[in-house]
């Protein structure tokens, strides 16, 4: 029996256990993005606190000192607005830096998107100019997330004007996007935008007519790709207009929930600046069932193939800031410490988290830190395969095959389907695969059997607990190689082979006791209800 445990909430022993899972070596990077020797491995904490509430509540700020923040950031320039002036901002950031901390900064750019040309309730404390809305593929107009002149422009100014008063790095939110949503397809589809879009490319209205086609069957087609490449390029250009005027990585990009092409973020022109990677589960209700865990860490698994570890940011948010249970805030650093995000950004908007709540916060932080030390640089491996593909990326909605990830199988992330093992396709790839689009390599192919889809060369799955459990009993002989954990119960193991370690992240609320077996021996490790353990010897 080899156990090591780190389980929240924590006691001086386990915190004294877990300070000796320390050391490691590097290992080869994730599929498209590794770190170096000269990276740090440090898991840091941060925490977005407005002037308003640091203000208000004189002790916010060393109470977030005392929990063990890293960094505090604050938004003072909101769509075209300062909301403080640079001469507050300066004033803050003495103030923070005399508390013991750095002190950063978020934009919102583009306003935050609202479904209606209002910008939205619990964003009224604010003052925005009027700028031109968004319209959607209906021709309904959408406050926020859309490029029109002079955006990039005063934008572009502020960054300056903000990096000025007070160095430091600074965040395009919220997130930066042209897209209302995680589910829509993005782009503006005004009469500006669509006169552009046909003169450029020579279309007709015809073609016209054939885009908003394409939107509406969410088919990836010559016409809506030049689209979206299009809405790439504008977004893209945006950020560089406002990363000219700034030192070179002081400017990074908050992506939302399954950001991608569809929402004008090519994640490709982002690689070497900081990212936050995209999460959505920010209250209680849609936090609680274990598929809103495996989508939530599905998501940040994705976007880690395009950050860097020590440039990757959590988007641990609470929304409302009470939304979500500082037990089940605490429990959203597992998806941080398995998809080797080395910065925590704690967010709440305009209003912080109940002060109580850094009581549970900062106990779990010193959890997270060194077991997240302990696995940086490794590399999760398995049999069961994390693919968000190409049509996904450009015209599915966000709802992936993420279940799998709960069954206690190894798994690891692939940016091409993998000649061997098990791959589950969301339906916008299961359908590309139908129509031809998109071609089996070699392994075992799984979709959703209510996808409305014969898919020849793949298998029609219940994304079901009972039916992902018996399949795991049924490729029981192909796991002699790679540990899993033996009971039916909801949890993600994750294997790093280079480390000799696998990570068990129980997503029930009750504790439970683990049994893995590796290799003709097993191992036995328990866990508080949402915590994580380290089982290491696996080698």
């Amino acid at each position: 029996m080899n156990t090591n445990s780190a389980n929240l909430p924590i006691n001086r022993r386990s915190f004294l256990q877990i300070n000796t899972l320390l050391g490691a070596g590097l290992c080869a990077g994730w599929p498209l993005h590794g770190e170096t020797a000269s990276e740090t491995r440090k898991r840091r904490f941060h925490a977005s606190l407005s002037i308003q509430a640091l203000e208000e509540n004189p002790e916010l700020l060393p109470t977030v000192v005392r929990a063990g923040i890293d960094a505090v950031w604050v938004a003072a320039f909101l769509q075209g607005a300062w909301h403080y002036p640079p001469e507050k901002v300066t004033e803050w950031k003495e103030r923070i830096e005399a508390a013991g901390v750095e002190m950063h900064h978020i934009t919102v750019p583009l306003g935050h998107p609202s479904f209606t040309e209002a910008a939205p309730d619990y964003m009224q404390g604010a003052s925005y100019l009027p700028w031109q809305a968004g319209m959607r593929p209906d021709g309904t107009r959408y406050h926020g997330v859309c490029v029109h002149p002079p955006a990039a422009e005063v934008n572009a100014e502020a960054v300056a004007k903000l990096y000025a008063a007070a160095p430091g790095i600074i965040f395009l939110d919220d997130d930066f996007r042209l897209a209302p949503s995680p589910h829509d397809i993005g782009g503006c589809f005004c009469e500006k935008h669509r006169a552009a879009f046909l003169q450029k490319h020579g279309y007709t209205d015809t073609h016209w007519d054939e885009l908003l086609d394409a939107v509406n069957r969410r088919a990836l087609t010559p016409l809506l790709r030049a689209w979206l490449e299009d809405a790439c390029d504008e977004l893209t250009a945006c950020f560089r207009a406002q990363q000219q005027v700034l030192p070179e990585g002081a400017l990074g990009i908050m992506v939302m929930y399954f950001g991608s092409e569809k929402a004008g973020i090519r994640l490709a022109d982002y690689t070497e600046v900081p990212m936050r990677v995209g999460e959505f589960m920010f209250s209680d209700d849609v936090f609680k069932p274990v598929r809103g865990k495996t989508d939530e860490l599905f998501s940040a698994l994705f976007h880690r193939r395009y950050a860097r570890p020590e440039n990757a940011y959590s988007e641990s948010t609470a929304w409302p800031p009470d939304g979500l249970s500082a037990a089940n805030l605490a429990a959203k650093f597992a998806v941080s410490t398995l998809a080797d995000v080395r910065n925590t950004m704690l967010m709440s908007g305009i209003t912080p988290y109940p002060l109580a709540y850094w009581d549970t916060l900062g106990p779990a932080m010193k959890v997270h830190a060194p077991m997240h030390e302990r696995l940086a640089g490794h590399v999760p491996r398995g049999p069961f395969k994390h693919y968000w593909g190409e049509h996904s990326r450009w015209a599915g909605d966000s709802n992936p095959f993420s279940l799998f990830l709960a069954t206690g199988v190894p798994f690891e992330v692939t940016a091409e389907l993998a000649p061997d093992g098990y791959t589950f396709l969301a339906d916008a790839d299961a359908r590309a695969l139908s129509e031809g689009a998109l071609k089996p390599q070699g392994g075992t192919l799984l979709h959703r059997d209510n996808a409305n889809l014969t898919v020849e060369g793949a298998r029609p799955l219940s994304e079901s607990l009972e039916a992902l459990f018996a399949l795991k009993h049924e490729m029981l002989p192909q796991l002699r190689e790679a540990p899993y954990v033996v009971e039916d119960l909801p949890v993600v193991c994750a294997w790093y082979p280079t480390a000799g370690t696998a990570a068990l992240w129980n997503l029930s609320e009750q504790p439970q006791q683990f049994t893995v077996a590796f290799k003709q021996q097993t191992h036995t490790a328990e866990t508080a209800g949402l915590g994580m353990t380290l089982v290491e010897g696996l080698a």
